[in-house]
C-alpha cells in the first residue's frame, strides 16, 4: 500500500512523515565534484551493499537507473513525493533503489552521495525512522561512511552535519492559512530550528492548504531528540488547527465543503488548480463530519497531478488531461 492510502494516526490533518538521512562514502568527492567515472562506481557501490544483503528490506528494494525513467515518469515521481525535484534536474549516472510500495526510496548521487527517504502517511515519525534507520545500518556495515567524531555525518551542505537527518510533516493547514497566520508561524518555528516549506520541499509553493514543517538543526542533537521535537511542534499545529475548526464550525464553512464535492462529483472539467483547491475544502469536510471519511482524499491529490494523469492516460493535450482528472474525480466520488 502506497504512503497516501489509507487510515494514519492524526491523518484528519497530517497528511505524511518522512524520514531522510543523508550519508557520503570516505573517499570519494561530493556528487557535485565527480567525474562519470567517479559517478559509475558510486552507483555500483550502492547496489552491490544493498543486493549482497541477506535482510528482507534490502532485497525488496528495486535498483532503477534513471536514465532509463521516461521524463513524464520522472515528474510523476516528484509527484507521488518518491524524489525530490532536484534529483530529477539532472538523472546523468543516477540511480534509485525503491520498494514495491514505493515507502521506501534510496536516492544515489543527488547532493550528497546516498539520500535514505522512508515515507509514511499521517504521524508515525517513529517508525519510518526504525526502517530509515534499519537501511542505515545495512549500508554502513558495507560502505565506508564519511563522519567525523566532532562534526558527525560529513554532507556536501554544512546544514546537514551532524544526524544527517532531516525529520519532515506535512500538515493540511486550511483554517490556519485563512486567518493568514502561516507567515507568523513560519518566523516563530524558524526561531527554534525548524522551517516551513511548501508541498514539494524546499523552493516549492504551498498548494491545497498543505505545508511542510521539519527541523534545521541537524548538528548536536541525536536522532531521537530531532524525532520527538518534530512530532511536538507537529502536534503542537494540529492542535491549534483543530481549534479554529471547532471555532469557525458555521455554516458557511459548511457551505463551501459541500459546494466543493458538488463541483467535483459533477465536473467534466477540473484544472490541476481547480482540483486542489477543492479536495483541500473537501477534506476539510471530512474531518468536520460534513463529508464521509471514505473519500480518499489524498490519493485523489496525488492521482490528479499532471504527469500522473499522464501516466495513466498517455500523452494528452491539457484539455484531454482536465477532462481525464474530472473523470477521475467523478468517479471517486459517485460512491461516496
Amino acid at each position: 500500500m502506497s504512503w497516501y492510502c489509507g487510515n494514519f494516526p492524526e491523518n484528519d490533518i497530517v497528511i505524511s512523515t518522512r524520514i531522510r538521512l543523508a550519508r557520503n562514502i570516505a573517499g570519494l568527492p561530493f556528487p557535485s565534484k565527480m567525474n562519470e567515472e567517479q559517478r559509475a562506481e558510486l552507483c555500483a557501490k550502492v547496489k552491490k551493499a544493498l543486493a549482497e544483503s541477506n535482510d528482507s528490506i534490502a532485497q525488496s528494494l528495486k535498483y532503477i537507473d534513471m536514465k532509463d525513467v521516461p521524463v513524464e515518469e520522472r515528474y510523476a515521481m516528484v509527484e507521488r513525493h518518491i524524489i525530490s525535484p532536484d534529483f530529477i534536474a539532472d538523472t546523468h549516472t543516477r540511480a534509485i533503489l525503491i520498494s514495491p510500495d514505493e515507502c521506501i526510496c534510496v536516492m544515489v548521487g543527488e547532493e550528497d552521495h546516498i539520500r535514505i527517504q522512508v515515507l509514511s502517511g499521517g504521524l508515525q515519525p517513529e517508525k519510518a525512522y526504525e526502517t530509515a534507520h534499519a537501511l542505515d545500518r545495512l549500508l554502513g556495515e558495507q560502505l565506508p561512511f564519511a563522519f567525523d567524531e566532532r562534526l558527525g555525518y560529513l554532507t556536501e551542505c554544512p546544514t546537514n552535519l551532524g544526524t544527517g537527518m532531516r525529520v519532515s510533516v506535512m500538515l493540511h493547514l486550511p483554517l490556519t492559512e485563512s486567518r493568514h497566520h502561516i507567515g507568523a508561524l513560519a518566523d516563530s518555528v524558524s526561531k527554534v530550528g525548524f522551517t516551513v516549506r511548501g508541498m514539494y520541499g524546499e523552493n516549492s509553493k504551498a498548494a491545497a492548504s498543505l505545508y511542510q514543517i521539519s527541523n534545521q538543526i541537524t548538528l548536536g542533537l541525536s536522532e531521537e531528540k530531532l524525532l520527538e521535537n518534530v512530532k511536538a511542534l507537529a502536534m503542537q499545529l494540529v492542535e491549534r488547527e483543530r481549534n479554529e475548526r471547532k471555532a469557525n464550525d458555521t455554516v458557511a464553512l459548511q457551505d463551501r465543503c459541500l459546494r466543493a464535492f458538488g463541483v467535483l462529483s459533477q465536473a467534466r472539467l477540473v484544472s490541476s488548480e481547480e482540483m486542489m483547491k477543492l479536495l483541500s475544502r473537501i477534506k476539510l469536510g471530512q474531518s468536520m463530519g460534513y463529508l464521509p471519511e471514505t473519500i480518499e482524499t489524498v490519493r485523489l491529490l496525488v492521482e490528479g497531478q499532471p504527469n500522473m494523469i499522464a501516466r495513466k492516460c498517455g500523452p494528452v493535450s491539457p484539455q484531454e488531461r482536465d477532462i481525464h482528472r474530472a473523470t477521475l474525480l467523478r468517479e471517486a466520488l459517485a460512491t461516496r
